[in-house]
């Protein structure tokens, strides 16, 4: 049998087909515009997700057998609001996770609601990205169509209904929302209140292992499969990607160098990070994992070759950054383009290169932008070893992972072996593997990620290199507290 995967990305959709003993068969990837209105927001069209489904999954199967897809298990990008009317019509753009217009709404969740009360609700603190903080936005500034609400979904449900018409979340996506207790696994009566929404309004949850419905008919002809092709929950795109690389069990940990950056640690067992510095959310293996969040990691270095270098071939950029001169760079980067999450959590953090004089060259920039969210990624990681969480060694994945010298200098960084898996597709292998837990063919996540999912190779630490990264990092850890309050007035 064969199972589809989707990564519905910020910027694209990327979907997989796969088969139960873990061989990918095809892969379409169907991009789709972002919008950003104004300084700091982001906004996509939910239609636009639509309609590259849609299209992408006829493409994805061409030259297959159709009918012998048996499950659709789909992994996304988290915390969008998606908002829909009585008639299940979009009502607006979707605000996404790397939006940064709720500063006032998050300020009023920390400081007048408190933390320490929103950390009882819902096991975390309000973050910019969060969607609560975008439905109080929406109902302070948008009135007349916070009104018209009938259903709030994240970006991959929005999917899962156009499939099967029916309104799901799992559980490790909407603990990004604000609105579920995490430890008990259902909505917050108080928060749903403080937001002036209802749980009519919520849509129902699930483990993203589970069956949420089978394919609508008039859906299933356009995609030309069969009526009962069974599609999951899913799962947020970092507990998918977690999934699809493994990580799962006890103190397993994954770094993902995507969009975003997270570091990603799965627990048996529930825990709160008593500074709420990192996320404490469901997981999609049924359990619970801690996880750090930069806002930009590979798209810092995006920005910097495409826009600002105005190039595309980001190894040549690469090529004359030697092993001497890891750990010996005078330039330092703070990679806060969208603002930052984990553990700052602020939205007026901006990116800045420090440290220029005029020997600086091209490569210099380019092996600080590396540098620099390597430098982001390890403020969680020692986040976590104050919680006394001993990470050793991390399985790491995304776009970033793709390249040798990134993964070597993360691997420095943090002072830990990495591991690259064999199969690195993310969210989307992720999402067909939970495909496959519906369906029956393994019975449980974690018996799916042993069968499936293999290491390609394992990175580690030179102590030489290490050493000069240590002195680096602590450098580093000096220039954002120099900054904070500049950056508050910088608008």
């Amino acid at each position: 049998m064969l199972y589809i995967g989707i990564d519905l990305g910020t910027s694209a959709v990327k979907l997989l087909l796969m088969d139960g003993e873990g061989a990918i068969k095809n892969i379409v990837s169907k991009e789709y515009p972002l919008e950003f209105p104004q300084p700091g927001w982001s906004q996509q069209n939910p239609e636009d997700w639509k309609k590259a489904v849609l299209e992408g999954i006829p493409e994805l199967l061409a030259g297959f057998d159709a009918s012998q897809v048996a499950g659709i298990g789909a992994g996304g990008q988290m915390h969008g609001l998606v908002v829909l009317d009585k008639d299940d019509k979009v009502i607006r753009p979707a605000i996404l996770w790397n939006d940064g217009r709720t500063a006032k709404q998050v300020d009023y969740l920390n400081e007048t609601v408190g933390r320490e009360k929103l950390s009882r609700l819902t096991a975390n603190i309000a973050f910019a990205g969060f969607t609560a903080p975008k439905i109080l936005w929406m109902k302070e500034n948008e009135p007349e169509l916070f009104g018209k609400i009938a259903k709030i979904i994240l970006p991959k449900d929005y999917i899962n209904y156009i499939l099967t018409g029916v309104h799901c979340t799992d559980y490790s996506d909407a603990s990004g929302m604000l609105l579920l207790d995490v430890e008990h696994k259902c909505w917050s009566k108080e928060m749903l209140d403080l937001c002036g929404i209802s749980e009519s309004q919520m849509p129902r949850l699930f483990e993203s292992h589970n069956k949420v419905g089978t394919l609508l008919p008039e859906i299933a002809r356009q995609l030309s499969l069969p009526e009962n092709v069974i599609v999951c929950a899913g799962a947020g795109d970092n507990a998918a990607a977690a999934v699809g690389t493994g990580t799962v069990g006890e103190g397993v940990c994954n770094i993902s160098l995507g969009t975003s950056g997270t570091v990603f640690i799965s627990s048996e067992r529930f825990g709160v990070d008593p500074h709420n510095a990192l996320h404490a959310f469901a997981h999609a293996d049924g359990h619970y994992h801690l996880m750090g969040c930069i806002l930009s990691a590979a798209s810092c270095n995006k920005w910097l070759m495409e826009d600002i270098f105005k190039t595309s071939d980001y190894a040549a950029e690469q090529a004359d950054i030697i092993p001497d001169k890891l750990g010996n760079n005078h330039v330092y980067f703070l990679p806060y383009l969208m603002g930052e999450r984990s553990p700052i959590n602020d939205t007026n953090a901006r990116g800045t290169f420090t440290g220029l004089t005029m020997d600086t060259s091209r490569a210099d920039l380019v092996q600080a932008v590396l540098e620099g969210v390597a430098f982001a990624i390890r403020d969680s990681f020692e986040v976590a070893r104050t919680l006394g969480v001993p990470i050793r060694r991390s399985k790491i994945c995304g776009g970033g992972a793709k390249s040798p010298l990134w993964t070597t200098i993360m691997a420095n960084v943090l002072n830990i072996q990495l591991e690259v898996p064999e199969s690195e597709q993310g969210p989307g292998m992720g999402g067909a593997m939970l495909a496959m837990v519906a369906c029956g063919l393994y019975p449980s996540v974690a018996d799916a990620c042993e069968k499936l999912v293999r290491t390609a190779e394992t990175i580690s630490p030179d102590p030489v290199i290490a050493a000069r990264y240590e002195v680096r990092y602590q450098q580093f850890k000096e220039i954002y507290p120099a900054m904070k309050n500049l950056f508050a007035i910088l608008k």
